[in-house]
């Protein structure tokens, strides 16, 4: 570590700067998202949809087997128009749904609901 350049040090900041933008960005997303639902007066989660996607298999129902949930190698094979090698097994956490009912919203209209019966 004695012979590092101004260059080489400049390098690694804008590395860690990027590192550290990538792991906040679906954050800093969800932030912006919410404030425009709730100034356009939507729900802040769903946005009016009465729906959450799953938070584990991102919405599709179906989680990727293996050991960490993805493969490189098979991602690139179905974008080039192969079919699925690796096997995908059914969400646990949503029932292969996908999603859920929105806490905000289900509880408004099932008061709603109630009100008028």
């Amino acid at each position: 570590m004695e012979n590092i350049t101004a260059s080489e040090v400049a390098g690694l900041g804008v590395g860690t700067l990027l590192l550290c933008a990538t792991f906040a960005a679906p954050k800093v997303d969800a932030f912006i998202s919410a404030s425009q639902r709730s100034s356009l007066g939507l729900c802040k989660k769903c946005g009016n949809l009465k729906m959450i996607a799953c938070s584990k298999c991102k919405g599709v129902g179906l989680v990727k087997g293996g050991p960490f949930g993805f493969n490189i190698d098979d991602d690139l094979y179905q974008l080039l128009g192969g079919g699925l090698k690796m096997q995908s097994i059914e969400c646990t956490k949503c029932r292969a749904k996908g999603h859920f009912r929105c806490p905000d919203c289900s509880e408004i209209a099932g008061d709603d609901l109630s009100r008028t019966m």
